[in-house]
């Protein structure tokens, strides 16, 4: 069987082939990811009230954010176009110029349906952005939490963060507390944005300051640790849906394969460490 070769890339495969993932389940996999969104993919773009973004900074920092839409999004086969900009675009200095690698989650809490769409900037204004499709696909629905979300009703890129610690209580609190939180990484010339659910407390603030999560069984794509595995960087968006807040940060990420650190944590199958560089909280955002 022929693989795709736009589909994994080098990193991606080396996790694969570190997990005992097969040469055949790879070639099948590389056709579930096209170069183009199907007109249900479309469909579900342009009715979402938001999507995450992962994009890198001026200094190559992942991001991951949210983007609210004002008004409904427009998409085609080759591009989809999202009205405003990301929250904290700005402030934290995101790449928006044509070419930037951009990657894109959209999920419907109510029914946990996801679709991921990763590509380039076309265009971009202080009234939205443009993006290229390079690679569009679905997810399954697993370790999504299903959630009623009620946006404020003015909210945005306008949206103020600021710098934190760890130390700071607040801050501190919504991480420990988290159930979902989204992770942005780029690797070989792509982008990549993820959604990832436990229990709360799936995120484990060590004595050092890093922090700590599992890696469950997925769809054996390794987008995620195969960026993390080329570039040793990931972002992090973790929400508080009760209150609305929500944390960013960036850092430095690694892969821990001790069988028996992941024996620890119940259907664990690894461990991802994150040494955040950068912190920022931002009110009432969801």
């Amino acid at each position: 069987m022929t693989e795709t070769p736009y589909v994994f890339h080098a990193g991606e495969r080396a996790v694969q082939d570190r997990a005992g993932i097969s040469a055949e389940w790879r070639s099948r996999a590389a056709r579930a990811i096209r170069p183009e969104m199907l007109p249900q993919h479309q469909a579900f773009f342009e009715n979402l009230p938001l999507v995450f973004l992962g994009l890198k900074d001026g200094f190559g920092r992942p991001w991951a954010t949210v983007h609210l839409l004002p008004t409904r999004a427009r998409a085609s086969e080759t591009t989809l176009t999202l009205p405003g900009l990301p929250v904290l675009a700005e402030q934290l200095g995101l790449d928006l110029c044509p070419g930037a690698k951009v990657a894109t989650l959209g999920l419907e809490f109510e029914t946990r349906r996801r679709n991921r769409m990763n590509g380039a900037i076309a265009s971009a204004t202080k009234s939205g952005l443009t993006v290229a499709v390079e690679q569009s696909f679905g997810n399954c629905p697993k370790y999504i939490h299903p959630r009623a979300i009620n946006l404020p009703a003015r909210s945005g890129p306008s949206a103020l963060g600021e710098r934190v610690t760890l130390d700071d209580p607040t801050t501190h609190a919504i991480i420990s507390a988290a159930d979902t939180f989204f992770i942005a990484t780029s690797g070989d010339g792509g982008a990549d944005v993820s959604h990832r659910g436990g229990t709360p407390g799936v995120l484990q603030i060590g004595k050092d300051g890093t922090l700590s999560f599992p890696d469950f069984a997925g769809n054996r794509f390794f987008n995620t640790l195969g960026n993390i595995e080329t570039t040793g960087r990931a972002g992090l968006f973790i929400p508080d849906f009760t209150t609305g807040d929500a944390v960013l940060l960036t850092g430095h990420a690694r892969i821990d394969w001790t069988p028996e650190r992941a024996a620890r944590i119940d259907g664990a199958e690894r461990v991802i460490d994150l040494h955040p560089a950068a912190i920022w909280r931002v009110s009432g955002v969801l």
